[in-house]
Order: structure tokens, then C-alpha cells, then sequence
């Protein structure tokens, strides 16, 4: 009760006149106007940046861009676009296109804070990766920190966000056609592969036709090989005919002389007869001869014919399949079909002359057996021979000039068949030849076929690894590449315009004003309570109360004027208050201990601790940022638990956290109060320096 009494005492006496009454109101009221004016003024500077003049320069030339996809051009104005975006609103400052020269000269004099240059090369830099020589563009940005230094710090930040804005549209192009590229990569490589399996589908058929191709050529080879040995065969033993043919010749030849001497000579016919017959015996014996020697010969060729036969149906067979394979062309088939038609047509010739002379050669010796018949029965019959002698004359004529003719015929078949010997040899090697090539084919042809399957396997996989996108997700996949990190802020409390964010510092800082101010007029303790021997707590407190009652409104006017007239409305409006008033009720007990300990040089040291409190309770940056010593002082002193109380409160933070920052600016209240409370008790002792002091305020 007695602090009651000496609070309304103190009250009253502030109250008593007009200028009193008048002063205790602007105690009042300097709280809410410190506060109001500083957050009024800070409000949202930025959201009136436009107003800060700011000079835009664009020298850009443009580039012409190619798209990579289709190889068609584009022309690309990028520092217009930058300039649409600064003036469009985008920018910030309230930029103002103009020359190189008046932008520098601008800046230098201050009639702007901040130029940007958009250099002649932009456009041509931005588009320099197409052309895989790629340059980086630039902006240059004029400041002068003489202007000002946050605008040079905003106009950092302008300018950051105008090259990400154009960094990620670049980018977003230049991603859109790479990924088209891989569209047009997987077509092109979807009709490769389509391509590649068709090549395996005929490489297997070619690999097919080959292994028929070998066995077909090794059956010809050992055909031409059988024909060839024939031929050799047949060519050695026709190489007797000849002088076997000549023999007959020289007998026929003699015969015709003989039978003209006989029909001279009939006279003699007995004798004669007897020799006719031993000289008929002989022919019929090398008629015979001869006969057989020509009935093996066409034994041999007729073999040869049905070798030659075989040979060319082999041929034509495998011929047509080649050709049916599309192995060979028509054209070469008949090239060789026709070689071999040459080499074995002689054969065919040879066997039809060969018949022929064979079928003479049996009328020879069927005539030669009937002369010699003739002979004898001449011989018996001398008388009747003379009549037949003119008619075996004739015969014998006759028997010469076949015999001549059978030399003759001899020769070509010899001649005839050392070219067919020569022919089928000259046949059997290309058929050699040609399986041997075959078989080169047939491997080639195999390797083929697995190259093939391995290319066509390879480009199956790689279009499973070449990405197909429809025109939507290309899109979208662009944006990412070029902007592939976006922020989305999950905001726990929120301040809400940049004044809101000063609000809890300059509240704070308001409420120890408000409390300074106080004992200007205010006496931190009552003489008469001294002098009366009251207790030492009672006399504490009621110097306490008037100041605290007095800070209850101030912190009242100063709340209600943030929140309905600058429209920072707290989200925990109780909470809030009541941190104001505990704050102020604090500071206020702070500043009386320093009163009543120090006197004047308290109130001195009350403002030192204003602006160690200024620079220490971290309202503006974070005070982790703050620099030892003072970031020890943040950490006692009362000023940095208001601020960050009060951003709880305010911006919808924790309330336990603020409730904690209210349970320290209780103890310092507590504390300060026993710190006034112990002078209080030292006070009762008058001394000279308190009788007389040295400095009054």
C-alpha cells in the first residue's frame, strides 16, 4: 500500500498545472511518434523503387539464330527484351533508355543511381553455342556508391534476376532444340534399324545361297575334272588314228593299183588270183585292225559325249539357281554357259565324225573280208573273175578315195580332240577357281550375316536409349534443364512488408525512449519515503509504479497506432501488448536503478546503453552477423530478447519462445528492482556528494 500511495503522490504532482499536464502527454505520445515516423517512413521502400531513376543503354545489334533441328533462322533481339522487361515494370528502378554518354555522365553527377549497358555483342554472345563456339554475354552495370549504396546493392540484385530471366529463356531454347534433336535422332535411327534387319534378312539369304552355291560349284569342279581326264584320255588314243588311217590309205591306195594291174594283166589271172588272195587276207587283217581301233575310239568319245552331257546340265542348273539367287546376272550366266557350250561342242562334232569314220572303217573291213572271199573264190574260179574284176577295180577306187577322206577326217578328230582335252582342262580350273571363290563368298557371306545381326542388335539398343518425347514433355523438360531449381517457400511466420519486418526493432527501441524520457521528469524515488524509513522494497517500487503506468500508455498509443493506422496488424494482438508492456515496465525499472545509483551520469549511461542496445539487439540483420565484443552484449542484453519476442508475437511465430523472452525481461525487471531497492537502502545515508553533487542535469 505504501508503494501505492507514493506512485498516486508522484502522479499527482505531474499533474498539477497545465505545462505538467502537457509534458506528462508528450511523454506519452514520443514513444508512438519515434515508432510511427520510423516504420511509416520504411514502410515499403521497396514497392516505390520506380521513383529511383535509373539510366538503360542497349547497343545490342541482334545475331541470327539457327534452329538445330531444322537448319531454319531466326532473328533474335535479346537486349530489346531485357529493355521491355526493365520498362515493362519488371526492373525495379524507373529506367530510362538513353546513351552511353549520358548514362556515365548520369551516374557520375547522381541524376541516376545505376546504369545498365546492354553491349553491341549481346544477342550474337547469347546465340554463340549453336555455332559451338561459345562466348558468355554480358551486362555491365554502372554504379556509384556515392549515390547511394543500397541502391547500388538493389541494382545487383535487379540486374541478377534479369540475367536468370534470361539465362533460363536461352536455355529453355537451346534445351527445346537439343531435345528435338533426340526426337529426330530416333527417327533416323528407328528406320536404320528398320534398314540394318532388312540387310540381316538378305545377308542370311545370301549366306543361304552361298552354301548352295559351294556345294553346287564343288559338284561342277569334280565334273569338269572327269571331263577333263576323258578328254585327255580320248585325246591320246585318237593320236594313233592318224597313221593307223595312213596305213589304210597306203593299202587302199596300193589295192586300187593292184586291181588295175588285174584287169590288165587277166591273163595271169591264176597266179594272180592266188597273190589277190593272200594280198586280200592282209587288207581284211589291217581292215580289222583299224575297225577295232575306231570302235574303241567311239567308245571313248561316246563316253566323252555323256560326260560333256552331264557337265552342261549340272552347269545350266546351278546356273539358274545363281541366277534366282540374284548370285549372278543373266548376262553372266549365259557368258558362261556359252564358254561352255564352245568347250564342249567339239565334243558332240567329234563323236558324230568319229561314228562316221567308224561306219566307213566297218564297210572297209566287211569289203577288204569280201575281196578276200572274192579273191579265193577267184582263185577257184579264175574263168568267172574276169568279169568282176572291173567292178572290184571300181571298188578299190572307191576304197582309196574313202581311205583318203578317212585320213583326212583322222587328223581334224585328232586336232579336234586336243582342243576339247585343252577346253574341259581350261573348264575344270575355272570350275576349281570358281568353288574356291565360292567358298570365300559363303564365309564373306557369313560374317556379313553376324555383322549385320550385331549392327542391327546395337542400333536396337541405342534406340531404346534415344529418348521419344511427345511435344508437351519437351517442353517441360526444356524449362527444367534451363531453370531446374525452384524455390517454394513454406513460410512459419511471415512479416509482410519491409516495415513489419523493422516494426519489433523499432518498438523496442521506442519503449526504452519512452522509458529515458520518463525521468526527465519523473523522480526514480521518494525523499520523503526515504527520509520516512519505509521499507527499501516499498520505496523501490513506488518509484517504479509512476514510470510504469505512465510506459502502459505509452506502449498502449504506440500498439494502436501500428496496428490501425500504419496496418501492421500483429497476429498474436494480446501477446504482443502485453510483451510491450513487460518490455517497457523492464526499461523503465533498468533506467531507475541507473538513476538512483549514478544520478545524472545514470541518465548519461542510460543513453550509452540506447545505442550499444542500437547496434547489438540484431533488429536489422541477423545478429549472429554482429562482431565480437558487442555480440557478447547482445546476448545480456535486455533490448534483443524484446525485439525477438516480439517477432514471435507479430509475425505468428512460437509463442512458448516468446513466452521464454518474457520470462528474462521478467528476471532483469526483478533484478533492476533489486538493484533499486539496494540503493534505496544506501540512499538513507546522507553524504556531501549527495548533498552537493558535481554535474546536474
Amino acid at each position: 500500500m505504501i508503494a501505492a500511495r507514493l506512485a498516486l503522490s508522484e502522479l499527482r504532482r505531474l499533474a498539477a498545472g497545465t505545462l505538467p499536464r502537457l509534458a506528462l502527454l508528450a511523454l506519452v505520445v514520443i514513444p508512438s511518434l519515434y515508432a510511427g515516423l520510423y516504420l511509416f517512413a520504411n514502410e515499403d521502400p521497396y514497392g516505390r523503387l520506380h521513383d529511383v531513376p535509373a539510366a538503360l543503354v542497349v547497343e545490342d545489334r541482334g545475331a541470327t539464330a539457327t534452329d538445330a533441328v531444322d537448319g531454319r533462322t531466326r532473328d533474335v533481339r535479346y537486349g530489346d527484351q531485357v529493355a521491355e522487361r526493365l520498362t515493362g515494370g519488371e526492373g525495379g528502378f524507373g529506367w530510362v533508355r538513353t546513351s552511353q554518354r549520358d548514362a556515365e555522365a548520369g551516374v557520375r553527377s547522381g541524376r541516376y543511381d545505376a546504369a545498365l549497358v546492354i553491349g553491341p555483342s549481346f544477342s550474337a554472345d547469347l546465340v554463340s553455342v549453336a555455332d559451338y563456339r561459345p562466348r558468355q554475354a554480358s551486362l555491365t552495370l554502372l554504379t556509384n556508391d556515392a549515390n547511394n549504396y543500397l541502391s547500388t546493392t538493389i541494382a545487383d540484385t535487379v540486374v541478377g534476376d534479369v540475367r536468370d530471366a534470361i539465362a533460363t529463356q536461352v536455355g529453355t531454347q537451346a534445351a527445346d532444340e537439343f531435345l528435338q534433336g533426340f526426337g529426330s535422332i530416333h527417327t533416323e535411327l528407328g528406320a536404320a534399324v528398320r534398314g540394318a534387319s532388312e540387310l540381316v534378312d538378305g545377308a542370311q539369304r545370301l549366306a543361304s545361297g552361298s552354301t548352295e552355291l559351294v556345294e553346287g560349284t564343288g559338284r561342277l569342279a569334280s565334273g569338269a575334272a572327269q571331263a577333263a581326264d576323258g578328254a585327255a584320255a580320248l585325246a591320246a588314243g585318237t593320236r594313233a588314228l592318224p597313221s593307223s588311217a595312213g596305213r589304210l590309205a597306203d593299202g587302199a591306195g596300193r589295192l586300187s593299183q593292184g586291181l588295175g594291174t588285174l584287169r590288165d594283166r587277166t591273163s595271169t589271172l591264176p597266179d594272180d588270183t592266188r597273190a589277190l588272195a593272200t594280198g586280200a587276207q592282209q587288207v581284211a587283217a589291217g581292215a580289222g585292225e583299224v575297225a577295232g581301233v575306231a570302235d574303241e575310239v567311239a567308245a571313248g568319245v561316246q563316253q566323252l559325249d555323256a560326260a560333256a552331257t552331264t557337265a552342261r546340265e549340272v552347269l545350266d542348273v546351278r546356273l539358274a539357281a545363281l541366277v534366282d539367287a540374284g548370285r549372278l546376272t543373266q548376262q553372266e550366266a549365259d557368258e558362261v554357259a556359252a564358254l561352255a557350250a564352245d568347250a564342249l561342242g567339239g565334243v558332240d562334232a567329234l563323236d558324230e565324225a568319229v561314228a562316221r569314220a567308224a561306219g566307213r572303217l566297218d564297210e572297209l573291213g566287211s569289203g577288204a573280208a569280201q575281196v578276200a572271199t572274192g579273191a579265193q573264190q577267184l582263185a577257184d574260179a579264175a574263168p568267172a573273175l574276169s568279169d568282176g574284176i572291173a567292178t572290184a577295180a571300181a571298188g578299190g577306187r572307191q576304197l582309196a578315195s574313202g581311205t583318203a577322206q578317212l585320213r583326212g577326217a583322222a587328223g581334224t578328230l585328232a586336232d579336234d580332240l586336243d582342243r576339247l582335252a585343252q577346253g574341259t582342262a581350261e573348264v575344270s580350273t575355272g570350275a576349281q577357281q570358281l568353288a574356291a571363290g565360292s567358298g570365300t563368298l559363303a564365309q564373306g557371306a557369313s560374317e556379313l550375316d553376324g555383322g549385320l545381326t550385331e549392327l542391327r542388335d546395337r542400333l536396337s539398343a541405342g534406340l531404346g536409349a534415344v529418348p521419344d518425347l511427345d511435344r508437351a514433355t519437351e517442353e517441360a523438360t526444356a524449362r527444367t534443364i534451363a531453370d531446374p531449381v525452384t524455390i517454394a517457400k513454406d513460410e512459419l511466420a511471415r512479416a509482410g512488408s519491409y516495415g513489419a519486418g523493422l516494426a519489433p526493432f523499432f518498438l523496442s527501441l521506442a519503449a526504452w525512449i519512452g522509458g529515458y524520457v520518463l525521468f526527465l521528469l519523473v523522480r526514480p524515488l521518494s525523499s520523503r519515503a526515504l527520509a520516512t524509513g519505509a521499507h527499501t522494497w516499498q520505496t523501490a517500487v513506488g518509484g517504479w509504479l509512476p514510470g510504469v503506468l505512465i510506459g502502459v500508455a505509452q506502449v498502449t498509443l504506440m500498439y494502436l497506432l501500428v496496428t490501425y493506422a500504419l496496418d501492421i496488424v500483429p497476429v498474436h494482438g494480446a501477446a504482443t501488448l502485453g510483451l510491450l508492456v513487460l518490455a517497457s515496465a523492464a526499461f523503465v525499472a533498468i533506467l531507475q536503478a541507473l538513476n538512483v545509483w549514478f544520478g545524472a551520469v545514470g541518465e548519461f549511461l542510460g543513453l550509452v546503453l540506447m545505442l550499444v542496445q542500437l547496434v547489438t539487439a540484431g533488429g536489422t540483420f541477423p545478429w549472429q552477423t554482429i562482431p565480437e565484443p558487442l555480440l557478447s552484449l547482445h546476448r545480456v542484453l535486455p533490448m534483443s530478447y524484446t525485439v525477438e519476442g516480439l517477432r514471435q508475437t507479430l509475425y505468428g511465430g512460437d509463442l512458448g519462445t516468446a513466452a521464454s523472452y518474457a520470462g528474462i525481461l521478467a528476471a532483469v525487471l526483478l533484478a533492476a528492482l533489486a538493484a533499486t531497492a539496494w540503493a534505496a537502502r544506501r540512499r538513507r545515508t546522507w553524504t556531501p556528494t549527495r548533498l552537493q553533487p558535481e554535474l546536474v542535469l
